[in-house]
């Protein structure tokens, strides 16, 4: 799967509509945009413009997640568009989605859940209790044989988002020697993030759509840094669904956010 870069510039603003250009290499097109009425109107006909259009759910996509307040004329931004994206695929929470950057061009695709013995899984989950102002992570590694590691932290962090993080990282770090790795989560934060957001977000400087820093940017680069040279694939669980081993993970990570230090 190809990854385009484009860059984009809003150029002129009438009434609630804003005129963005997009560029690439030596081409560019340009559309009208209203982020109220999500109304799009391309200007004109070239091979880029038929190229946008061809993508135009990826385009909307980051179109609609800008917010309003950040359409100015004068706001930049880099982008990539996926050549072959399987849109439902990413859409669909039943799949994997897989992070491949054992090579210099960095993969990122879905692919039908199966079962393996032989890939080791890192389980993961984070609890933040606002009662006690108190959070913690637990990881459970299942290795090829079947056996099990525990792995249970209390921390500083008041974001359930950020705990979350917290968790798979250290899957990671306990995992450093292992080239293939599967993350079974509840976080569509961790899950996102890694396979769809940060490829953008490196692209402008760890910015979002929005311009912001990205929240959490530290750890999402520490992240981004151990995920070097391994294939991963990232498997999402519904909290509190009878599945064991994420079950386990959040029991822990609550008895751990319980007890005191």
């Amino acid at each position: 799967m190809e990854m385009l870069v484009f860059g984009m510039e809003i150029i002129s603003q009438l009434g609630d509509d804003y005129k963005i250009k997009v560029s690439q290499k030596d081409k560019s097109a340009s559309f009208w945009f209203n982020p109220e009425s999500k109304e799009l109107r391309f200007c004109g006909d070239n091979k880029l413009s038929s190229l946008l259009k061809e993508k135009e759910y990826q385009l909307r996509k980051m179109l609609h997640t800008k917010r309003m307040d950040t359409y100015y004329v004068g706001f930049e931004l880099k982008f990539c568009l996926r050549t072959k994206k399987d849109v439902s695929g990413f859409n669909d929470k039943e799949r994997l989605m897989v992070v491949d950057k054992r090579e210099a061009e960095i993969e990122s695709y879905t692919r039908e859940n199966y079962e393996s013995n032989r890939i080791p899984k890192v389980y993961t989950d984070g609890s933040f209790l606002e009662e006690l102002d108190n959070g913690a992570y637990a990881v459970i590694i299942k290795d090829e044989a079947g056996e099990y590691e525990y792995y249970t932290e209390r921390v500083d962090v008041k974001n359930s988002n950020l705990i979350e993080l917290l968790a798979a990282i250290k899957g990671v770090e306990l995992l450093e020697n292992r080239e293939r790795i599967r993350i079974v989560t509840d976080s569509q934060y961790v899950r996102k993030g890694l396979a769809e957001w940060i490829i953008n977000w490196r692209l402008n400087d760890w910015q979002t759509v929005n311009g912001e820093q990205v929240k959490h940017i530290d750890y999402w680069k520490k992240f981004d840094e151990l995920t070097k040279g391994k294939y991963i694939e990232l498997e999402w669980v519904k909290a509190h669904a009878d599945h064991f081993e994420n079950e386990l993970c959040d029991i822990m990570a609550r008895e751990t956010a319980e007890n005191d230090l």
